[in-house]
């Protein structure tokens, strides 16, 4: 079987590999790293190729190799490879407080009147900062250590962990967020960044691409609230046995939708490719 080239370091363009590297070629060792910010990956070193998939603030990455201004990372959570400039990879550390919130930003003192210095989103990985927790009015705010090594402070309110009660509730928080291929924030994302988002809030893992979940869950032939319904290149998660939350470029937003009703329904239900419900395979 062709290892996948999303997953699989090998290029042979400029001879790289990683492990087992074939005699001649540059095997790849990888270096612990971390995202500065929100920081697309993309699918070759210059600016205008498609992003591919997008790593969080703070995230752990791997650092394989390095073109110029760019480097070749890929994500720790999810094993997804990609192009990043070099000046949002920084070196490893090791952050102790994750941001609960959809959306947040961290600011240069304790007060919402502050200058804003970061934008944050939910998974974003921060360290706890030096001195003592401030109260302003009533409101906590947390010293913080951003990705880059840059001091800020957040509301301790966007640290506090929300109740979830199933993937499909937390996608529909995300109702009106903008669609942003390869995005996986609240900040914008696309559609198969939303159903790994919203499995990851239940502390379910799913790959990052629509037809690797699809490959990652089991078959079913009725949906339920919950499970994944699956299109070419498109995958949407059900409220019940119609209805469906998905991220979309046709709103350009999450919206929901009906299969079958409508023009767009009708378009969606004959295309579709058929359901998966966690767990996968290897639960049968």
């Amino acid at each position: 079987m062709t290892a996948d080239p999303r997953l699989f370091a090998h290029d042979p363009q400029r001879r790289w590999s990683e492990a087992p590297a074939p005699a001649g070629w540059h095997e790849l060792r990888p270096s612990p790293a971390r995202a500065r910010s929100r920081t697309a990956l993309r699918s070759a070193p210059e600016p205008l190729a498609a992003q591919v998939t997008e790593a969080l603030p703070g995230e752990a990455l791997e650092r394989l190799a390095d073109e110029g201004e760019w480097t070749w990372v890929r994500t720790v959570h999810d094993g997804y490879l990609g192009w990043a400039r070099a000046v949002d990879v920084g070196a490893g550390w090791t952050p102790d407080l994750e941001v609960e919130a959809l959306r947040a930003h961290a600011y240069a003192a304790p007060r919402v009147s502050a200058p804003i210095v970061a934008e944050l989103c939910r998974g974003a990985r921060l360290a706890a900062g030096a001195g003592e927790v401030v109260t302003e009015e009533h409101r906590r705010w947390q010293p913080v250590t951003l990705p880059g090594g840059q001091a800020g402070w957040v509301q301790a309110v966007v640290l506090s962990p929300l109740a979830v009660p199933d993937p499909a509730s937390f996608a529909l928080t995300l109702l009106g967020a903008p669609y942003v291929w390869g995005g996986r924030s609240a900040w914008g994302l696309d559609c198969s960044g939303l159903t790994q988002l919203a499995y990851a809030a239940c502390g379910l893992s799913l790959p990052r691409d629509a037809d690797q979940q699809h490959a990652a869950l089991s078959t079913v032939d009725v949906p339920r609230r919950g499970d994944l319904a699956f299109f070419p290149g498109h995958v949407g998660l059900m409220l019940d046995g119609r209805q469906m939350v998905h991220a979309n470029a046709t709103a350009m937003a999450v919206s929901v939708d009906t299969l079958g009703e409508g023009e767009y329904g009708g378009r969606l239900l004959a295309s579709l490719r058929g359901y998966g419900r966690w767990p996968g395979p290897e639960a049968r």
